[in-house]
Parts: structure tokens; C-alpha cells; sequence
């Protein structure tokens, strides 16, 4: 764990110390090559599940596929950022390369962490390097207000987890994830438990997000800088499922009374979001509303707690992650363009951009899970388990299904098809620099369908 951790760290002071001209290649060799180290993770092939096991960090097959994504994010952060800061002065520069260097270190003690308390320090600590991205780079006059949303969202749901940690550890007198799973069970009345179930569960819902407290995400994707999409929809919403599916193995059994109403939020969510998706112009929303439809998948796949829901859920957060920050890297390309998020004022860009049409299909494709991608796979083991559970959300989940290749379809087209509009003659060619970030993106998605296993191996 400290062979990828330590040389995160040190990326810092290198940042600051590199000459001006070399800034950007050096911080991106430097982060491809942890990002390539950091593979050796995938090799878990301990009877326990724990390797690269120290006091307070380790790695099991649930947390090594979400470090990885973390790892491989930032390289592709970087050269996605690299146009969109070159006319700011260095010094924020170097600032901006800093803070994603710090949500990495943040986002990799988190994932990795064995005690629960040191958990909930680095899943809020990923708050303030966030925050700041969003509301110092954002490019729009309404990022102030995103990033109050995001804080206050996100600060209210994790105040009742604290509390409830706080009452665990007083209770079992361990915080330590290898142990608290094999202590004795917690004395409490039935609506005690319930009480202290919903305050565990809470800060992961609003993290996902799940239908009625996503409104923060929206507005957060849609003022932050790439980055900070990307960041966002690939790593930080899955904050919230791997905390969900940790501290389900020290929860208590669910009681219907509970868990039936955030399972029909979760799949309701996924219809109302879609639908949202159907009449949405700006293309940032869209894909910030899709990707709540996604989670609201996922937190059904946690809830119900068979093997199969774990295995989809984590597979879906993967594919989702590899996925959602592709779209928004093509996004990017066109608000570089255009100066313009709406889709109807970008229509036809094939005949302009057609080698960048082709990775519209296939991202476009993967967003509405066309088979074999794992996200595919990560649906129909979620919409399985959710059947054996209660066969009436098959009508649920089947109708998200239906409606997310609506929205995904009729996104592919209002961009791509059509005739050129005539503001749009003198457009920059598509750049080297895009086309590797976006095949950085979607072959590991594409490698994945060969082996599976990588990303489910702790269920199975």
C-alpha cells in the first residue's frame, strides 16, 4: 500500500518544484507511472481476502478495483485539464495539480483504510479538495452555490454516521474492519437498531446519491471544471457504495420497515432520473443525471445483501466510473469548440469531428450497457438478485432499462447527426492528446469483458 501512497505524496513537492515548461509532461509521466504500479493490485490471490496488510491500510478484491480507478484517474485528470488551464497563470496551476493530487492521496487511505473512524476522516477530507476545485476552476457564475449544495449536503448526511461510529465503538470497543465483523452483537431494542442503521447508512445514500437527496450532484457537475467531473462521477459517488457494502457486514439484520422504503426511493430514482435525462438540453446534466439513475441501481444491488447484489453492484460502480467520466471528457471536447453546453447548438459534429463520433458510439453504448461490457453484466446480476427478491421490480428496473437506451440514443444523435450548423465551419481538429484520454478510458472497459473475475472476485 505505502509503494503506491508514498510516491503520491511526494508528486507535491515535485509539482512545485518542476520547471515551468515541464509541468505538465512531468506530473503526468510521474502519475502514469503510479497509476501502472498500482496494477499490481489486481494479483489477490490471499486465503484471507486482506494483502499489503499494516496497521492502519490494506487491501482486500473489494477495495483493489476501486484503488486502481483511483490510481488511473489522475493521469487521465491531468491530460484532460491540460487545454482548459493553459491560459492561467502558473502558480494556479500548480495549485489546481496539487489539489488532484491530494484527493488522490485522500481517496486512496480512504478505500484502503482497516479502522472505521480513519474511514470517515478521509471520506470527508475528499470534501475540501473537491470543494475547492469546483468553486476556483468552475467556469460558470453558479459554482459558489454548487459548492454550497455539495457542502451542506454531504456534511448533514455524514454527521449522524460520526455519531453512530462513536456509539459502535463505545458498545464493541474496536473500529478495526478486520475485527468488529466477529464481535458480539449490540444490546439495543428493535427501534434502537433501526435508529442507528439509517444514521450508518445516511452519509452513504447522500455520497451515491440516492433519488430525493441528489439534488447537489446536478449542479456540482455541471459547474466544476473536467476534472472535477471526472473526479467525481468515476471515484467519489463510489465512496458511498464501498462504504455501504463495509459496514453491512456490522450491521444488524434489516427490517422490511427500513429497508422497503430506500430500496423503492432507489429504483423509483432510476425512472425519474431517466426521464429527467429525456428532456434535459445541457449535456453535462444529462450525464450527472444519468449517473444518479446508475447509482440508484447499484444501492438497490447493496440493500437486499445476496452475493449477486454485491457482485453487480461493484461491477456496475466500475464500468459506470470508466464510463460516465468518458462521456464527460467528450463533453469537454465540445464545450472547448463550441463555448456551449446544449446539444442543439452542437448537432452534426460527425461530419466535422467523425473520428470523435466514434467514441461518442461507444461510450454512448457502454452508458446503456450494450452486451458484453461489464456493464451489462453488472445490470443483469443486480436486476436478478433484485427479481429473486421481489419479481414486481422487474417492471421497475425494466423500465429504467428501456429508458435509459432512450436517452442514450437520442444523446448520440442530437450531437452527432443532422446538418452542420453554420457557427460551427471553423472548428480546431480533434487532438492526439483526446484521443489517447478517451482510449485510456474505455479499454480497460474493454479489457474487463475478457476477465471479469478482476472486479467481482470478492463475492465469488
Amino acid at each position: 500500500m505505502l509503494k503506491i501512497l508514498i510516491p503520491t505524496l511526494f508528486l507535491i513537492p515535485a509539482i512545485w518544484l518542476t520547471r515551468d515548461k515541464w509541468l505538465w509532461s512531468s506530473t503526468l509521466t510521474q502519475a502514469s507511472l503510479i497509476a501502472l504500479l498500482s496494477l499490481i493490485w489486481v494479483n489477490n490471490n490471499t486465503e484471507t481476502g486482506w494483502s499489503t496488510l499494516n496497521p492502519c491500510l490494506a487491501t482486500d478484491p473489494l477495495s483493489s478495483p476501486l484503488l486502481i480507478l483511483t490510481c488511473w484517474l489522475l493521469p487521465l485528470m491531468i491530460l484532460a485539464s491540460q487545454n482548459h488551464l493553459s491560459s492561467e497563470p502558473l502558480i494556479r496551476q500548480r495549485g489546481f495539480i496539487t489539489l488532484l493530487v491530494t484527493l488522490q492521496a485522500f481517496l486512496i487511505m480512504a478505500f484502503g483504510a482497516t479502522e472505521l473512524i480513519m474511514f470517515y476522516v478521509m471520506f470527508e477530507a475528499t470534501l475540501i479538495p473537491t470543494l475547492l476545485v469546483i468553486t476556483r476552476w468552475g467556469s460558470q457564475v453558479e459554482r459558489l452555490n454548487a459548492g454550497v449544495y455539495f457542502l451542506l449536503y454531504t456534511l448533514a448526511g455524514s454527521l449522524p454516521l460520526l455519531i453512530a461510529l462513536m456509539f459502535l465503538h463505545n458498545n464493541v470497543e474496536t473500529l478495526s474492519l478486520l475485527i468488529v465483523q466477529y464481535s458480539k452483537p449490540l444490546l439495543i431494542s428493535p427501534l434502537e437498531n433501526k435508529i442507528w442503521w439509517a444514521a450508518c447508512m445516511i452519509a452513504f445514500l447522500v455520497k451515491m446519491p440516492l433519488y430525493g437527496v441528489h439534488l447537489w450532484l446536478p449542479k456540482a457537475h455541471v459547474e466544476a471544471p473536467i476534472a472535477g467531473s471526472m473526479v467525481l462521477a468515476a471515484v467519489l459517488l463510489k465512496l458511498g457504495g464501498y462504504g455501504m457494502i463495509r459496514l453491512m457486514a456490522v450491521l444488524g439484520p434489516l427490517s422490511k420497515e427500513v429497508v422497503y422504503p430506500f430500496i423503492m426511493l432507489a429504483l423509483w430514482g432510476v425512472i425519474m432520473t431517466s426521464t429527467t435525462c429525456l428532456r434535459q438540453t445541457d449535456l453535462k446534466s444529462l450525464i450527472a443525471y444519468s449517473s444518479v439513475s446508475h447509482m440508484g441501481l447499484v444501492v438497490g444491488g447493496i440493500l437486499i445483501q445476496t452475493p449477486w447484489g454485491f457482485t453487480g453492484a461493484l461491477m456496475l460502480m466500475i464500468a459506470h466510473g470508466l464510463t460516465s467520466s468518458a462521456l464527460f471528457c467528450l463533453a469537454n471536447t465540445n464545450y472547448e469548440r463550441t463555448h456551449s453546453r446544449t446539444m442543439l447548438l452542437a448537432r452534426g459534429l460527425q461530419i466535422a469531428l467523425p473520428l470523435m463520433t466514434s467514441w461518442w458510439f461507444i461510450a454512448t453504448l457502454a452508458n446503456l450497457a450494450l452486451p458484453p461490457l461489464p456493464n451489462l453484466m453488472g445490470e443483469l446480476s443486480i436486476m436478478t438478485s433484485l427479481f429473486n427478491w421481489s419479481p414486481w421490480t422487474l417492471i421497475l428496473t425494466g423500465a429504467g432499462t428501456l429508458i435509459t437506451a432512450m436517452y442514450s440514443l437520442s444523446l448520440f444523435l442530437t450531437t452527432q447527426r443532422g446538418p452542420l450548423s453554420q457557427h460551427m465551419i471553423n472548428l480546431s481538429p480533434s487532438y492526439t492528446r483526446e484521443h489517447l484520454l478517451l482510449s485510456l478510458h474505455l479499454a480497460p472497459l474493454i479489457l474487463i469483458t475478457f476477465k471479469p473475475a478482476i472486479i467481482s472476485g470478492w463475492f465469488t
